[in-house]
């Protein structure tokens, strides 16, 4: 399927699905959408928990849809904010091609010059196996579809960034987010852009707490959801 590089309304870039008019990132700004609601919503709340509760380990996040990397990059420049150890553990299907990482321009929009190389690292580590990327960032990327996913009690984070259920509606059911539920630790928590009435039952329906809350730049609202 065709996919091409375009630029968002914040000046950061992502890649657009012409045949489904769909994109990796918000067109209303891709870095605005990713530290809304991964970061803000997602890792600062986790970490003021992890800090209550002194977890005393690595804080684990799975991300559902590695695709650009920019989730696990900003993830990375924020850990080190925090001195916040993190196993990172990025799930994708169909990873984005060298010549496409090459026209992405995060790091750039981070002003973020004297970490181009992670970015790099990022996607050039292999698949199936941990590295440690810097300092307390290890990052285990996985190539296999979401529903082959067996972890259990493994997680504290997940960051729930699959393609918007008009597109792929199945990846928005309750089967998928009860193998979300289990993958999380009591207490774990899932984000995400999304914030359907229908997302929203299919994660009450296998257990978890949902919250809507205000949603990025051209979204009233977005999701999130506990695993008590």
């Amino acid at each position: 399927m065709k996919r091409e590089i375009i630029i968002t309304s914040d000046g950061s870039s992502t890649i657009h699905i012409p045949d489904w008019d769909e994109q990796y990132h918000s067109k209303h700004g891709a870095i605005q959408e990713a530290y809304h609601v991964f970061i803000k919503h997602g890792l600062q709340h986790v970490y003021d928990s992890y800090l209550n509760t002194k977890i005393g380990e690595n804080l684990s996040i799975l991300e559902i849809g590695f695709g650009t990397g920019l989730n696990a990059f900003i993830t990375l420049i924020e850990s080190e904010k925090l001195k916040l150890p993190i196993y990172y553990y990025g799930v994708e299907a169909y990873p984005v091609s060298a010549e496409e990482v090459s026209k992405l321009n995060y790091v750039s929009e981070l002003n973020s010059e004297e970490k181009n190389n992670l970015f790099e690292v990022l996607h050039k580590v292999s698949w199936e196996a941990s590295h440690n990327i810097k300092n307390d960032f290890t990052l285990s990327k996985q190539q296999k579809f979401f529903d082959e996913i067996d972890d259990v009690n493994k997680h504290n984070l997940i960051y729930f960034d699959a393609f918007g259920a008009r597109v792929q509606p199945e990846l928005w059911k309750e089967d998928i987010f009860g193998i979300m539920y289990k993958a999380l630790k009591t207490n774990g928590v899932l984000v995400t852009y999304a914030a359907k009435g229908s997302v929203r039952r299919a994660m009450q329906a296998v257990g978890f707490t949902v919250e809507r809350l205000p949603g990025p730049p051209g979204k009233r609202e977005m999701l999130r959801a506990t695993k008590s």
